[in-house]
């Protein structure tokens, strides 16, 4: 026997979210790390700002793997600065093409002011086309959840937070200690002011 009673136990972690909604983007992640049927760690950061404030990550998956994958794109945002497909696309064929990437078990989401965008374990650069993503564990029932909410009078964030409520309460590998991360419509015109 394994590890919590289970014969093959699995690391599972994670729930994040990225709603992109009249004019602002908000990410949201779980902060839940469980292995086999135990709970280690409530309030892991699974949500960060990179690229001097300009990007947002999520990320699911082998935290390792994920860091490495996040540090590789920060190095190609500081190749090609405001180009977040751009940057994302070169560190995709990377992925594919490098035989120790190509090992990584990770999944990130990634925003900016224009763009939101996931990058798969299989090299694939995929762009949202209704403004909501979700990865990880509960990443499905934060989907639907988020669709669901998308044509109400709540916010960007709101719909956010509501959506990874109620994929928190369904899924049991996330947890409600949420970390919430996003641009407004004021950061987003103060970006444009700043690069004017």
């Amino acid at each position: 026997m394994g590890f919590a009673g289970e014969s093959n136990p699995k690391w599972r972690a994670t729930t994040i979210l990225s709603i992109r909604k009249d004019g602002e983007v908000f990410v949201v992640g779980d902060g839940q790390v469980s292995f086999g049927d135990m709970r280690l760690k409530p309030n892991a950061k699974k949500v960060r700002v990179i690229d001097n404030g300009r990007v947002i990550t999520g990320f699911a998956g082998a935290t390792a793997d994920c860091l490495t994958l996040m540090e590789r794109l920060e190095t190609r945002l500081e190749q090609r600065p405001g180009q977040l497909m751009r940057a994302c696309v070169e560190m995709a064929k990377g992925w594919r093409t490098d035989k120790y990437l190509r090992h990584l078990s990770a999944m990130l989401v990634v925003v900016d002011k224009d763009v939101s965008l996931t990058l798969t374990g299989n090299g694939d650069v995929v762009e949202p086309h209704d403004g909501v993503i979700g990865i990880g564990s509960g990443g499905a029932y934060a989907v639907a959840a988020a669709r669901a909410l998308m044509d109400t009078d709540l916010s960007a964030k709101e719909v956010a937070v509501k959506a990874m409520t109620i994929a928190a309460d369904m899924c049991v590998y996330t947890n409600h200690e949420f970390v919430v991360e996003g641009f407004t419509k004021e950061d987003i015109a103060k970006s444009a002011e700043a690069q004017e």
